[in-house]
């Protein structure tokens, strides 16, 4: 190992161990058990005997003349309750009250419970101690709770005048931590001392599998703590990892700031490393700050900056910055380059019960297109796989007026990160005047053609910006931005018509503003058309018309009550569409595109803009679709069920075409392509299979143009298949159907971009390798481990498999064929294994491969995760404490792909 594994882990454990509350003292004097007091015979017992020392205080208070000597003050500040199973015995003389078995006392905020208990009331201190069984081993050891501090002792003496306390073998529990200490002392409420502590976060007590050693403990709650010569043990065996002592201070606060100790790693490419060392700032109860850096001896670098915020009942969010400057090779070789790479990602989310008129929200991931494929400090093959970065920030508030408003601002942002160019929109406006029923009577019924017409008004503004990654943010950016207005006026109505039918008429208005436009003309310099741009206002409108018209026709097909399957149902809805949009020539002008000047083309000043530009020709549509729908009713399995199961057997098989009422044959054809689409869910919804197909019924020629003639009017069958896809996902497990993730948290794979299942691996983020296999895996119900193993192994299995198939030019070829499967299981209980892989059958070749392997270690945790081949080809082994109070003790070694 390439690291300092002895001062890591126990500087990690002291800058930790100060979370936690423990109490300690050296005792020099030895003081003897206490011994079991016997009753004398004749003495007076009483069984289940329950009292109170008050009582005892006024039998003597009456045997006594008052004179004139002022009585002392009483000895104790309350009312003692005690009780016990055997005996409770009162001796006046020596002021003992002497409990045994079971038990029980309680004085203002102490409770005490042992086997025995001796109280001296004259000196305020109180004896609890185990007994012996009829076995001789002992039972009943003392439970002494003060507040919401509890210890379980062998023995204890406490003094409840001056609150100090010795207690032998004291166990007990300090926020994530388990301490049993073979001698304790409670000086006062502000200073403990213990000698010969043993602190560890696991769960088994007496027999931990490790635990922290300890000589000397002084405690001061809330302020320090001072530890005496501290060594690590595993499995009882003291390691040489040890430190003579260690002073630093405590908080009281929940999260408290500190050092974030780093990992010690080396590279192919970059050398010795020390990754995420840095400093956690607890900054106040609602935000946090952590920063975070990485240093490579080639001269590498990374920082990180992150941090969360909540506001209960307000917002809550977090923003991560990102930035590496990579060096490879060294200086003076061919190979060498440097390059900086960052990424931003910001999330943010108001609530509802803030402000019900307005939102604001945000969802921001953006930086180098590099990064994820880069980067040397994430191991995330989901986000490095991704083309694409997204992000948008909106705000919206609704006006409550007559008619009711609606204004939103966003900022959307979207990047191909194999081309490297970004689209961003900085701004967007829009704001929205809701629907208006001028034609409504007073009684407020909206019915038939007349009553039912609406308008509305909408404004749509946008300032578009088209870039790349060498210009982000820099002055050339914003040189080319394009900024438009959209206004538009949509005017509709619905109604039956002949009763089965629903019809729906709508015209809408549209004016457009752009603050550029263009002029095209022939440059006989260039001897080439040039374009140039025009600043200033201008402006067009167009109007359309459509209208739509449908119905649902529903068919049974009955095979009788006795049957398996007794009837399948058909439901039909087609519909019919007509839109037109007339010629908008008068907004084009001529350029010559020759130096003769005979050759004019037409074109139009909008060209490029973002609302588009208006139409030259006449636009004449006729649109049909059908959509179908198929559900059975089976007998269902269970007897005392009366009613049949209804069964989907297809969730949608929709057909859809258009005809070109304008079309002339030969720069247009009536009719588009066919496209159907179905989907269905099989073996009760585990399965989903969808299948999309475009149909052509025309022919092409020999270049691949579709031509006036039917396909099978040139030999060939109805229609020509173009393409065709299926695409086929199942999961699939041993647990119930209904046991899903918890979608709800989403994880930082999907944040990146990646998908939610683990077909292309699970991330590992370097930051914090402690994401177990084992998380979320035991819930309650399942199946218990028994001393070898449970009889049914957990399991899950995810397929996903994608079929393409093109044919535009007569290709006749398979485009896509692969095939991914991602499985977990348990080989015992404390074994989990992992694989996600795949085969691209065009390719000929193994897809994105990844082995998990992982060990439940109990209080520790141990990983394996190996990418055999590729160019992600890396490994990662880890071990640690599972218990984030002592997240920095850990060792992980791994090797980086050649990047």
């Amino acid at each position: 190992m390439h690291t300092n594994l002895f001062h890591i882990v126990l500087l990690s454990f002291f800058l930790t161990f100060g979370a936690s509350d423990i109490y300690s003292q050296d005792i020099s004097k030895k003081r003897k058990p206490i011994t079991e007091i016997q009753p004398k015979k004749g003495s007076v017992t009483d069984s289940k005997a329950k009292t109170t020392v008050n009582d005892t205080v006024k039998k003597e208070k009456d045997s006594i003349k008052t004179d004139s000597i002022k009585p002392k003050k009483a000895f104790l500040e309350g009312k003692v309750k005690y009780k016990a199973d055997k005996y409770a015995k009162i001796d006046q003389k020596r002021k003992l009250i002497t409990l045994y078995d079971n038990a029980e006392l309680y004085y203002q905020d102490i409770e005490l419970k042992s086997g025995k208990i001796v109280m001296d009331y004259e000196k305020n201190e109180v004896y609890a101690g185990r007994i012996k069984d009829s076995t001789g081993k002992y039972t009943q050891y003392p439970n002494f709770k003060q507040g919401s501090n509890v210890v379980e002792p062998d023995s204890i003496r406490f003094n409840f005048k001056t609150k100090k306390a010795l207690i032998w073998n004291s166990r007990t529990d300090q926020g994530e931590f388990n301490v049993k200490a073979a001698i304790t002392k409670k000086e006062n409420d502000s200073v403990y001392f213990l000698k010969g502590a043993r602190f560890t976060t696991s769960t088994n007590k007496e027999n931990p599998e490790y635990y922290f050693r300890t000589s000397k403990v002084k405690f001061i709650p809330g302020k320090k703590v001072i530890t005496g010569l501290t060594n690590l043990v595993i499995a009882d065996v003291p390691t040489p990892i040890a430190l003579p002592f260690a002073f630093f201070p405590m908080n009281k606060e929940t999260s408290v700031s500190g050092l974030i100790l780093p990992s010690y790693n080396d590279s192919n490419t970059r050398g010795f490393s020390l990754q995420n060392g840095g400093y956690y700032f607890a900054l106040s109860d609602h935000y946090d700050l952590t920063v975070l850096g990485d240093y490579y001896t080639n001269g590498s670098y990374g920082m990180r900056f992150e941090s969360s915020y909540a506001k209960r009942y307000k917002f809550r969010g977090n923003i991560n910055v990102r930035f590496e400057n990579l060096i490879n090779s060294e200086r003076g070789y061919p190979d060498y380059s440097r390059q900086n790479i960052y990424n931003i990602q910001w999330s943010h989310s108001r609530d509802s019960k803030a402000n019900p008129n307005s939102s604001f929200s945000a969802s921001v991931n953006m930086g180098s297109s590099k990064y994820f494929r880069q980067s040397i400090n994430q191991s995330n093959v989901g986000s490095s796989l991704n083309n694409t970065l997204s992000s948008s920030i909106s705000y919206s508030k609704t006006f409550n007026i007559i008619p009711q408003a609606r204004l939103s601002l966003s900022a959307t942002h979207s990047q191909n990160t194999q081309t490297e160019s970004i689209n961003m929109t900085l701004p967007t406006l829009q704001f929205s005047l809701d629907r208006m029923y001028p034609f409504v009577g007073k009684d407020g019924v909206k019915k038939g053609f007349f009553k039912n017409i609406n308008l509305q008004y909408n404004l749509n503004g946008r300032n578009y910006i088209n870039t790349t990654d060498s210009l982000f943010f820099k002055p050339e950016m914003f040189k080319d931005a394009k900024i438009g207005f959209q206004h538009s006026i949509p005017l509709s109505t619905n109604f039956k018509l002949f009763k089965y039918f629903s019809a729906t008429t709508s015209a809408n208005y549209e004016e457009i503003w752009y603050t550029k436009t263009i002029r095209k003309s022939y440059d006989s310099d260039k001897s080439t058309v040039v374009d140039r741009t025009v600043n200033g206002f201008d402006a067009f409108r167009t109007y359309n018309f459509s209208a739509s018209l449908g119905t649902t026709i529903y068919g049974t097909f009955n095979f009788g009550e006795n049957k398996k399957i007794q009837a399948i149902r058909h439901v039909i809805r087609p519909s019919f569409s007509y839109a037109y949009t007339p010629s908008f020539e008068k907004y084009y002008d001529t350029y010559s595109s020759d130096a003769s000047g005979k050759m004019d083309k037409k074109y139009t000043r909008f060209e490029g803009g973002i609302f588009g530009a208006p139409g030259l020709s006449n636009s004449n549509i006729l649109g049909i679709s059908v959509s179908n729908t198929f559900e059975a009713k089976v007998t269902d399995s269970d007897t005392t069920k009366t009613e049949p199961k209804k069964v989907m057997l297809l969730n949608n098989l929709n057909f859809s075409t258009s005809y070109n009422l304008d079309a002339d044959g030969v720069t247009t054809l009536a009719w588009s392509p066919v496209r159907v689409s179905t989907g269905a869910q099989f073996f009760e919804n585990k399965l989903n299979a969808n299948l999309a197909a475009t149909l052509d019924p025309y022919a092409i020629d020999n270049s691949g143009q579709r031509i006036n003639k039917y396909n099978i009017e040139n030999g060939g069958s109805l229609f020509r298949m173009t393409s065709a896809n299926i695409t086929l996902n199942y999961a699939l497990s041993s647990k119930d159907k209904d046991n899903k993730k918890d979608k709800s948290k989403e994880s930082q794979t999907t944040r990146n971009g990646g998908r939610e299942d683990d077909l292309f691996g699970t991330a590992t983020d370097l930051n914090d390798n402690r994401k177990s296999m084992f998380d979320g895996s035991e819930e309650e119900g399942e199946d218990t481990v028994s001393e070898f193993f449970r009889s049914k192994i957990p399991w899950d299995m995810t397929f996903a498999y994608s079929f393409t198939y093109s044919n535009n030019n007569r290709e006749n070829k398979i485009s896509g064929n692969s095939l991914m499967i991602s499985a977990n299981t348990d080989l015992t209980s404390k074994w989990k294994v992992g694989i996600s892989t795949g085969y691209d059958f065009v390719q000929k070749g193994v897809t994105y491969t990844q082995l998990r392997f992982e060990r439940d270690l109990a209080s520790w945790r141990m990983s394996f995760n190996w990418t055999p081949f590729g160019t992600n080809a890396n490994w990662n082994f880890f071990i640690g404490i599972k218990s984030g109070i002592l997240s920095d003790i850990k060792w992980e070694k791994r090797n980086y792909p050649n990047r």
